[in-house]
């Protein structure tokens, strides 16, 4: 079974993506064969600064590694790496119907953030299903919300097998329900959009100072506090073992706790929990020889799988 994975080098990694993507993405090499590439040409269409999509990719490949990404058992390669994903692309696009661009939710969402309506952004999703298509996935781990990409896949896959005879694998989506919901400073989904995050990696007392600005209720020292209310508590249960976790919500419910000691409880597992990261991402960013390696490395087996789906497709169409 080939698992595929990809995540957009558009910033700096934090809780919320470690939690939603990362992590979930690191126990596939658990569970088949997993392929996961840092999607900077998908970036292109938010990021214009060359050299902060630079400097953000290779920081997803030290945050990636650092955080128990195993190269060995897991195909990881940067997307430019992999050319042929762009001759498939048009190759799909001419089986792709307008009306299917047109109702992707993606899309319209963020045309209606204000980001300029480019043939990038419409087009996106012809593109990415060339990134599932082209290594024969069987599995595409998605949220829920992002299970309309995956149904664009299958169904540009179908109408290109239909045509041109069976070429392609069509994915299943594996909606991840189990991944959690991390909220953000304010209460919000964690994201870069609302400023509300917690690098992963950022200075480590900017992220004390960050999660002792998190929002709570005006309860004071000595009331009792609901746990399942609290933000506080929310992050700290992704970290936390379940006698942490009993025991903190010992403590609200017991009152004489105040939302001050939980944040600093959480500053301290956070910390503690990331310790081993940091180290080794230390390790990996002294020896970028090695991490350029390893993508030339990931990128030399996925364009292998590439290039022999991109024949197929190209006999099929009869080039």
């Amino acid at each position: 079974m080939r698992i595929l994975s990809g995540i957009q080098p558009s910033g700096k990694l934090h809780l919320g993506n470690y939690f939603g993507m990362m992590r979930p993405a690191l126990r596939l090499q658990e569970k088949g064969e997993a392929f996961l590439f840092i999607a900077n040409y998908h970036a292109l269409t938010s990021v214009r600064d060359s050299a902060r999509l630079k400097q953000d990719t290779w920081d997803v490949a030290l945050d990636f590694l650092a955080c128990g990404l195993d190269p060995s058992r897991t195909v990881f390669f940067r997307q430019s790496d992999v050319p042929e994903v762009h001759e498939l692309a048009w190759l799909l696009s001419i089986v792709t119907p307008m009306g299917l661009l047109e109702r992707c939710h993606s899309y319209k969402d963020k045309v209606a953030k204000g980001i300029s309506p480019t043939h990038g952004l419409f087009a996106y999703p012809v593109l990415m299903a060339a990134d599932i298509l082209i290594y024969q996935s069987n599995i595409v781990p998605v949220g829920r919300d992002q299970k309309q990409h995956v149904e664009v896949t299958r169904d540009i896959a179908i109408k290109f097998n239909n045509e041109f005879g069976e070429v392609f694998t069509v994915p299943e989506p594996s909606i991840q329900d189990d991944v959690a919901v991390v909220p953000g400073l304010d209460g919000q989904k964690m994201s870069k959009s609302y400023n509300n995050t917690i690098e992963l990696f950022g200075d480590a007392k900017e992220s004390k100072a960050r999660i002792m600005k998190i929002v709570t209720d005006s309860k004071g020292l000595e009331d009792p506090k609901d746990p399942e209310t609290c933000n506080v508590y929310a992050l700290y249960k992704l970290f936390a073992d379940d006698v942490q976790r009993n025991a903190m919500e010992v403590n609200y419910r017991g009152g004489n706790y105040g939302y001050g000691h939980a944040k600093k409880a959480l500053a301290e597992i956070f910390e503690k929990s990331f310790a081993p990261f940091r180290a080794r991402r230390e390790e990996l960013k002294a020896n970028p020889d090695y991490v350029e390696d390893l993508l030339r490395n990931g990128a030399e087996r996925a364009r292998a799988s590439a290039a022999a789906t991109l024949a197929r497709a190209r006999e099929a169409v009869g080039l």
